[in-house]
């Protein structure tokens, strides 16, 4: 999973034309972060998207606040939107850098195809 969104997120700032090898350990804390953040959102969809829930203090007193989870996405989500600006991945900070015209992205070219598999697919 984590590899995975590495491979995105260097995609993308590859694209933008903002990657530099020196940026490998902040991309490792954001990208640890991100991953953090998907795993608090599944738990936060299976509580049902609980925001509050109700909290007895030492003098019996119930009151209502965040959940955990919550509290932990919304740190997550300031901390995942300070490191998208050190590494230009948001379009406030990526104006600032960006070069006249975006990119494109190039198209993929199919890879070619093994004999084996063009051998088999012409017996199907």
């Amino acid at each position: 999973m984590r590899s995975q969104l590495k491979k995105e997120v260097v995609d993308n700032m590859r694209h933008l034309g903002v990657y530099r090898d020196d940026f490998e350990h902040t991309i490792d804390i954001y990208v640890g972060m991100l991953a953090q953040y998907q795993a608090f959102e599944k738990q936060f969809e299976e509580s049902g998207f609980k925001i509050t829930d109700s909290y007895t203090n030492k003098a019996g007193a119930t009151n209502e606040r965040k959940t955990p989870i919550y509290t932990a996405m919304e740190a997550l989500r300031k901390d995942l939107a300070n490191y998208s600006s050190l590494l230009c991945l948001n379009p406030k900070t990526y104006e600032r850098v960006k070069r006249p015209e975006v990119p494109v992205r190039k198209e993929e070219k199919e890879k070619p195809k093994s004999k084996l598999i063009q051998a088999l697919s012409e017996t199907s």
